[in-house]
């Protein structure tokens, strides 16, 4: 063998050494990082510690950590006052721990907002630096129209709260009269808006429709359908022959 043919052959042998090598080294990588994405770890106790403590002691462990929502209690401001998961669950390293934080004590007082409507008691939580929570409404026999507040969630003249929010149950009034819908298909329209009158309802809209050998301004279809319970708020649909 000559000098050339060795050198090159050494080359090569070299070469393929290198691709050998870095093969190797590629999987032991990825191998790696599977196992430390795989390694499980137990959640610490994070409730009461300030934010950024409980954010170091979670990355020591490969856990970061996400603020879902601020609260008001009893704990420093910024201190966590939930999380999830629960001490000493264990996760995979790289997920996140969910956390709330404190916004520190609350010391304002809560509205008188019942008997207000619903409109006058969002602007009054906000004059008091609060807001409106969850709204709902019923139809109460007797109770006044107009989402009037009923109830609300911290009572007036609370003053330890844990959300800035206030809750509130307002009136819609006296559940509206129903009736069981007319069959006024096959008449005349005027017919059959007059039968509709007569039980409280109101037409509220037409659609012509091109049908063979129908009279014309017949109603040959209705929504809604005969014998379904409808109120005067409903949308009462004719469609007439063109």
């Amino acid at each position: 063998m000559t000098l050339r043919d060795r050198l090159e052959w050494l080359s090569r042998m070299a070469l393929m050494a290198f691709i050998l090598a870095s093969v190797a080294f590629l999987s032991a990588l990825t191998a790696m990082r599977f196992a430390v994405q795989g390694r499980e770890v137990a959640v610490p106790d994070l409730v009461g510690k300030p934010a950024a403590d409980a954010r170091r002691i979670l990355q020591g462990r490969g856990v970061g950590m996400k603020v879902e929502d601020r609260i008001y209690s009893n704990f420093p401001v910024d201190a966590v006052v939930r999380q999830s998961p629960l001490p000493n669950m264990r996760v995979k390293t790289g997920q996140n721990a969910h956390v709330v934080l404190s916004l520190g004590p609350r010391s304002e007082t809560v509205p008188q907002l019942t008997g207000e409507n619903l409109r006058a008691a969002q602007i009054e939580l906000l004059r008091a630096g609060m807001q409106a929570g969850e709204v709902s409404a019923l139809y109460v026999p007797g109770a006044p129209a107009g989402d009037i507040v009923l109830q609300q969630s911290p009572t007036p003249g609370a003053t330890a709260m844990s959300s800035p929010h206030v809750d509130m149950l307002v009136s819609l009034g006296p559940r509206p009269a129903d009736y069981a819908m007319p069959d006024v298909t096959g008449l005349p329209l005027g017919e059959a808006e007059a039968r509709l009158s007569a039980v409280g309802l109101k037409l509220w809209k037409l659609t012509p429709s091109a049908i063979p050998n129908a009279p014309h301004d017949s109603v040959v279809g209705q929504t809604p359908s005969r014998g379904q319970r409808v109120d005067p708020s409903m949308v009462i649909e004719l469609r007439v022959a063109e």
